[in-house]
């Protein structure tokens, strides 16, 4: 973008700040066109722009205009909102500036759909402890396209929708190919006065909602992911990894080949973008770091750059992978397979004797692992169980382990001791046959070789930050808030609850406070429900061009350099760090070349993320749900996770969770202490966040990833 190009938008976008504002001191007064320019300072040849502010301040709702005049929507009892959550009957709208909700009765809701943006008005009523409001016209309502299931039968064709509202939407159009009870995507063809006219058509079909595959497949593709590339893409993929690593190209790199340096990864793994090596020496140790030199393949401004970017990160679900780049990159020329040259990023790090960083070197290398380690085996080697055949696999770097070994449990000490919390959270291991039918859930075990790579990542990681920092040029940092001071205080009543010590905890307070409250709470029953407290009160991690540092790891410089394959903020400091250690630029041109590029990678980098985890966390719902349905009428002994106002929640040892609903609760009034504790009035029954109680699987929706408990009828004779 030009000079000039830039200025003309920052002036318009001065504009659009400073006239709503104006509009608000102004109040019911209100101001005309010609006031409101005049106390804008607009010049004359600024009027161009001017005109376009106040346009886009209409069209995006911060301004009103009536009767030639202009107003701020509040001086007119006038909000801007989002719809949030409908029901049958009414829906929910969150106000933008003030973030509240407010309640809307359906015939007051003018129609409006789930993420619609729209215009509200407040009335003197209240629902509950809600303001009650109507939606007076819309801002943003454009094309819904959304998930549901199609039925055929029984007055069909109608669809009822997952997400965007609690009834059933007319189906027009053809529904060739359409089975009763599919899951599809459909997209809104009319609106009207209310929901009742609504009307829809489908998009696609993919196969019976009891399929969790069918169900993920249509999560996928609402959210535009996909395991496809564009034609321009792969073909510039198909010509790098074709066309090899040539002679040339390893010219004024590192020669690592002699090295003994090999990757651990998962059994599965086919994207390998990160290698280890290590040292000792008197009196400190040299880490090694390798990382595949992804950014040298994938240059800006190129089809594939553009892709990575969009797609932002790969996304993991049951045991698939949708990649951020081509497999013929992912799991071809780029990943570092054993007994094969690959080009390569290291960060060689010298550590003290305690694990004190006291140097790093960041060099581009070349690279030539001597295995391809697996975490299970790394494990079965550690513990001293290895068979003869993995020891064979491994000779060559066998007298690494034991060292990486002591290396990461000093990393892992010093990390506690700077007051970094240790969260274990419940992750699931989804087996899945040859027709993706779920077989099994088992928790995902986490052993000594797991732990190993993630210390010596987050010592990457933190040196990479560390360079950059001290360089003082644009990155791409990791980074992490310190947690909500509302959020702490239910942290803190949630701890005296259960009878631990509620410590001082304040939102500013070092993170040493949250490591200890962890650590008083392991080994007892009740700890995962500290955990997940714990996780609650976290402020999300995220990328910012600001290195503000990263509170769950008490670092104050922390980025992710270690994952370019599948993350675009690691391919994006790769550029900017290669840049660096070729000395091809200056550190002013860096400073030129990508100041405004970060803040567009952190930011897009960031909401990839947060879609990725909501798509990965859906798709595993649907299976677990999938796989419950075989269990229905069986009982099991589970642990209420979560108390709410409709019933709580019971957590089962394999990590499936599932609602026991209010209503299939024995006969009472029930009343929940907005915490932990849902109580029945006249027989002092509770049901209390840790309780361990036997429950029976009453009935799955894998569509929607719900299972549903109810409680275990005691035997006659036994205490009620």
């Amino acid at each position: 973008m030009s000079r000039p190009e830039r200025n003309v938008i920052l002036m318009q976008q001065k504009f659009e700040r400073k006239i709503p504002a104006l509009l608000e001191k102004a109040g019911k007064k209100g101001m005309t066109y010609k006031e409101l320019i005049g106390k804008c300072k607009a010049k004359k040849e600024e009027g161009k722009y001017f005109r376009l502010a106040v346009q886009k301040c209409k069209s995006t709702g911060s301004i009103l205009e009536k009767k030639g005049k202009f107003f701020a929507p509040q001086s007119k009892g006038l909000y801007l909102a989002v719809i949030k959550r409908l029901h049958k009957t009414y829906g929910f709208a969150e106000r933008l500036e003030q973030k509240d909700e407010v309640f809307i009765l359906g015939s007051r809701l003018k129609g409006a759909l789930v993420g619609d943006k729209v215009m509200i008005r407040l009335s003197k009523h209240t629902r509950g402890n809600l303001p009650e409001g109507e939606v007076i016209s819309f801002i943003e309502a454009g094309e819904v396209e959304f998930t549901g299931v199609a039925h055929l039968t029984k007055g069909g064709p109608f669809i009822t929708p997952d997400d965007i509202g609690n009834f059933d939407l007319r189906l027009e159009g053809s529904v060739k190919g359409v089975a009763d009870g599919d899951k599809v995507t459909a997209k809104i063809t009319k609106r009207g006065q209310g929901h009742r006219d609504l009307r829809a058509k489908v998009v696609k079909s993919f196969g019976q909602a009891t399929r969790a595959a069918a169900c993920c497949e249509a999560i996928l593709n609402l959210n535009g992911v996909t395991s496809e590339f564009p034609s321009q893409v792969l073909e510039e993929a198909k010509f790098l990894a074709q066309r090899g690593i040539k002679n040339k190209e390893l010219l004024n790199r590192e020669d690592l080949r002699h090295e003994a340096i090999f990757t651990i990864d998962g059994a599965d793994s086919k994207d390998l973008d990160d290698a280890i090596s290590l040292a000792k020496y008197e009196d400190c140790y040299v880490l090694g770091v390798h990382i595949a030199d992804v950014s040298y393949y994938v240059r800006e401004k190129t089809a594939l750059d553009e892709e990575a970017l969009r797609r932002g990160t790969s996304i993991y679900y049951a045991n698939k992978v949708v990649p951020m780049l081509p497999r013929e990159l992912s799991n071809g020329i780029c990943s570092l397979n054993p007994d094969e040259e690959r080009l390569a990023f290291s960060a060689i790090m010298t550590l003290s004797r305690d694990g004190k960083l006291l140097d790093y070197d960041f060099k581009k290398s070349v690279v030539c692992s001597r295995v391809k380690g697996v975490y299970a085996e790394v494990n079965e080697i550690l513990a001293g169980t290895a068979r003869e055949e993995i020891l064979k696999k491994y000779r060559e770097v066998l007298h690494v382990i034991p060292l990486m070994k002591e290396l990461s449990d000093i990393l892992h000490h010093n990390r506690k001791q700077r007051g970094a919390p240790d969260i274990d959270t419940a992750e699931s291991k989804l087996l899945l046959d040859e027709k993706d039918r779920i077989i099994d859930v088992i928790p995902r075990q986490r052993g000594e070789a797991e732990e190993m790579i993630e210390e010596f990542m987050l010592t990457a990681n933190e040196a990479a930050a560390t360079l950059a920092k001290k360089l003082q040029i644009p990155f791409v940092y990791r980074v992490h808030e310190y947690p909500d001071g509302e959020k702490l205080n239910v942290l803190k009543e949630t701890l005296q609850a259960l009878g631990l010590p509620a410590r001082e905890i304040k939102g500013n307070g070092p993170s040493k406070v949250i490591s200890d409250i962890l650590d008083e709470a392991k080994g007892k029953p009740f700890y995962p429900i500290v955990s997940r407290q714990v996780l609650r009160s976290m402020a999300k991690a995220k990328y910012s061009e600001t290195p503000i540092g990263h509170y769950g790891l008490a670092l104050e410089n922390y980025a992710h350099f270690t994952s370019p394959i599948r993350r675009y903020p690691d391919l994006t400091i790769h550029r900017i760090l290669s840049d660096v250690v070729t000395q091809k630029r200056s550190l002013s041109d860096i400073k030129k070349r990508y100041s405004e590029f970060v803040g567009k990678s952190a930011n897009a980098s960031t909401e990839a993320e947060i879609s990725a985890m909501k798509v990965e966390r859906d798709c595993e719902d649907c299976y677990k749900a999938e796989y419950m349905e075989g269990h229905v009428g069986e009982t099991f002994d589970g642990m209420i996770t979560s108390v709410t106002s409709f019933g709580f929640y019971v957590g089962l040892s394999n990590t499936i969770e599932g609602l026991v609903r209010i209503e299939n609760l024995p006969q009472g009034q029930y009343q929940y202490d907005g915490l932990m504790e849902l109580k029945e009035m006249h027989t002092g029954k509770t049901y209390r966040v840790g309780e361990v109680i036997c429950v029976t699987c009453s009935g799955v929706d894998v569509n929607a990833g719900n299972v549903d408990f109810i409680l275990e009828e005691p035997e006659s004779g036994e205490n009620s």
